[in-house]
């Protein structure tokens, strides 16, 4: 009988293993590495798209103001729009129909509307200064982007540009009642008496368990689900209805959020309003008609994969400091 001989187990039940400081050093590069690889470049526009054209003079090219100028309007629309012939006419009609109402009116609220075409190839821009030649006491500004950077990257422009003591922004679908405006205003007026920065968001929230929700798809409200649990991870989990396209911001808000936005797909909202808390701006969320509109350029399950890899590079971003905002100057 031969014996066997045991081999003690110390040696592989010893202390785990350590990386030493070079190592670590050079994981983090290239974490660091991929981090930069997979973030949005800046958005440099190009000569033509510092520029507009209005209803009334289409032909004619004007420089565009900054967000730094003081305010000359009390409200801008901005209505980023990708390919949206088909469903702009209508959203136009309503909006323009309470702008007007609300000019007319006792408060007398001047405004413009500033149409952000995202590089569409079907006359989005031109159809939009059509449109506005019907009301001829209207401000409609277009502005035509040479390619197509995303909803994030038109409302950033828009906001950028916008003349007015607070600005709002639109989807080109009408699918938020733009009536409800009013209590977005209203909301404003109690968190921002002085319009101190501020932003109210159009919330969808209540509709949750109605037809219009649960009429959707099991893929979208799956997926739906899925994101709310990751921007409590992100950091913006207070907020309901992060994704609504229909959000109002006073004038220093916006000049304090959309300089410091990177993202420009259908994440960007989480951006604005992580900005927004860092900045500890008061932010109200308050309910909104809403009805589904067909013609959506959101492809869900390509788009959720974007989205969970946007949020990812944004909230990586913000930990190791490559993206920072700003408080202003006191």
């Amino acid at each position: 009988m031969t014996s066997t001989t045991v081999r003690p187990l110390q040696p592989i039940l010893s202390a785990p293993h350590r990386y030493s400081p070079s190592t670590q050093h050079s994981h983090f590069a290239q974490a660091y590495t991929l981090l930069v690889l997979l973030s949005p470049s800046a958005i440099v526009p190009s000569p033509s798209e510092k520029t507009y054209r209005t209803s009334r003079n289409p032909s004619k090219r004007q420089p565009l103001p900054s967000i730094h100028d003081p305010a000359s309007v009390d409200l801008t629309v901005v209505i980023p729009a990708y390919n949206e012939t088909e469903r702009l006419p209508s959203m136009f009609s309503s909006t323009l129909a309470h702008l007007e109402a609300m000019r007319t009116a006792q408060a007398s609220r001047t405004y413009e509307v500033l149409v952000v075409d995202d590089g569409s190839s079907d006359g989005t821009a031109e159809l939009a200064l059509k449109l506005g030649l019907e009301y001829a006491e209207s401000e409609v500004r277009v502005v035509a982007l040479e390619k197509n950077v995303g909803k994030g990257g038109a409302v950033r422009h828009g906001m950028l540009h916008g003349r007015g003591r607070r600005l709002l922004m639109v989807d080109a679908d009408g699918a938020s009642r733009f009536e409800d405006l009013e209590l977005l205003w209203k909301a404003m007026d109690e968190i921002a008496p002085k319009e101190e920065a501020a932003v109210v968001v159009g919330s969808r929230a209540h509709l949750v368990k109605t037809e219009a929700v649960v009429k959707r798809s099991l893929l979208r409200n799956v997926l739906m689900y899925g994101l709310h649990t990751i921007l409590r991870i992100v950091g913006v989990g207070h907020i309901r209805d992060t994704q609504c396209g229909f959000k109002l911001f006073t004038r220093r808000a916006a000049q304090q959020i959309f300089p410091y936005q990177h993202l420009a797909t259908w994440i960007f909202d989480v951006e604005l309003l992580l900005l927004a808390k860092q900045l500890a701006m008061p932010v109200a969320e308050v309910p909104i008609e809403w009805h589904e509109v067909s013609g959506s350029k959101l492809h869900v399950v390509a788009d959720s994969l974007q989205m969970l890899r946007d949020l990812l590079v944004l909230r990586a971003n913000h930990l190791v400091g490559r993206w920072k905002v700003h408080p202003p100057r006191k």
